[in-house]
């Protein structure tokens, strides 16, 4: 078989570890989690995206430069071309890549070729074996997960203008994007000037996340990228396998009315574990003897112990959409989206872990680059 080889990226060199541990300082975040998280063993998750598994042709980049230059790319919502520039002139950038001083990045093509054959190597399978490795590493360095997980899910946007879209498909085109779905996401109401109330139906064209949020420690073992339309109850089953195959250990499931439907109780608590899925009202409102169950459930603890940390799933959404810009897709198509969704949970993650077992959180104005990046 034969040895396999990257390209020499410096670090061993005086332009490499001697120069950045003089002028980068040791508490930047990137820096720590360089020493938090071991990054080398992605390499041979990473390896099937190289023809021949490196092992022929011209030397490449490590493969884990490149996963860490996507990591900057979604951190600051940077797109391939910004990432490439930035981590050029960067030197806590440069570091954190694994670059030395007088070495240029790759170039941005290559993080989209990057892209496209992780997908064609088994789809999203080894980007969720990337979280997976990351969540064990965490836990590993003593971050304990806590007994609630909150579920729920975020819509995205896809990348599309839907007047544009809608003479384009009148002009007898395909759809830029056929599988972004129209979804309602409820109403608003609006008062008018003279004091009428009007209500506007809110509908986006795009895709959804299903996620699964340790209430304690703001980390997110599994993301499920869907269509817009997949209903969150029938979701449900795949985030809750995903957490019990990776050994998260909740006793209580926490959700919002979305996911009141009959048979989710009874599906934890076959599973020995504590449903805290909201009720909707008609189940604890109506006095007979066929609510009173209902209504013991919603006074249960593990019902009002869930439901107080609701509320920390749309936060965390929040910090998805204002920072790697979660709100729109990136991409066409479900299966890239799904790209988008794995690197946004991984992105969050590695930010949490950073700040669970050092302390070090970004500062909002680190985040914006006007000026800086082209």
């Amino acid at each position: 078989m034969a040895e396999k080889h990257f390209q020499d990226v410096g670090m061993d060199s005086f332009f490499g570890r001697f120069v950045y541990d003089r002028v980068v300082p040791r508490h930047h975040c990137l820096v720590q989690l360089n020493q938090v998280i071991d990054w080398d063993s992605f390499t041979e998750l990473l390896l099937p995206t190289y023809p021949g598994l490196a092992e022929e042709g011209r030397p490449p980049y490590p493969p884990v430069v490149l996963l860490k230059m996507l990591v900057v790319a979604y951190w600051y919502h940077l797109s391939e071309r910004q990432v490439e520039e930035i981590t050029t002139y960067h030197l806590a950038i440069k570091e954190f890549v694994g670059l030395a001083v007088d070495e240029l990045a790759p170039d941005h093509s290559t993080l989209s070729v990057c892209k496209w054959r992780l997908l064609a190597a088994g789809g999203w399978e080894r980007l969720q074996a990337i979280c997976d490795e990351v969540l064990r590493q965490a836990r590993a360095a003593g971050i304990r997960l806590g007994q609630v997980q909150v579920v729920d899910s975020v819509h995205t946007e896809a990348d599309v203008d839907p007047e544009a879209d809608r003479r384009r498909q009148e002009a007898g085109k395909p759809p830029r994007d056929p599988q972004a779905q129209w979804v309602k996401k409820g109403e608003r109401r609006s008062p008018g000037p003279e004091g009428e109330v009007t209500r506007q139906e809110l509908r986006y064209l795009g895709y959804k996340s299903h996620t699964s949020l340790n209430a304690e420690t703001g980390l997110i073992p599994t993301v499920v990228p869907t269509v817009g339309g997949a209903a969150d109850n029938e979701a449900f089953p795949r985030p809750l396998a995903h957490d019990e195959g990776i050994g998260v250990g909740a006793t209580i499931y926490a959700g919002d009315k979305a996911y009141d439907d009959t048979d989710l109780p009874y599906r934890l608590w076959a599973a020995g574990k504590g449903s805290a899925l909201r009720l909707k009202e008609d189940r604890t409102r109506v006095r007979n003897e066929h609510h009173a169950f209902w209504r013991q459930v919603a006074a249960s603890p593990a019902y009002r112990a869930g439901q107080a940390e609701r509320f920390k799933v749309e936060r965390k959404y929040g910090e998805a959409k204002r920072w790697p810009g979660f709100g729109r897709c990136r991409y066409l198509g479900l299966l890239r989206y799904g790209i988008q969704a794995y690197l946004t949970v991984l992105v969050l993650n590695l930010e949490r872990i950073v700040a669970l077992l050092r302390g070090e959180r970004f500062r909002a104005g680190s985040r914006r680059w006007q000026g800086v990046v082209a």
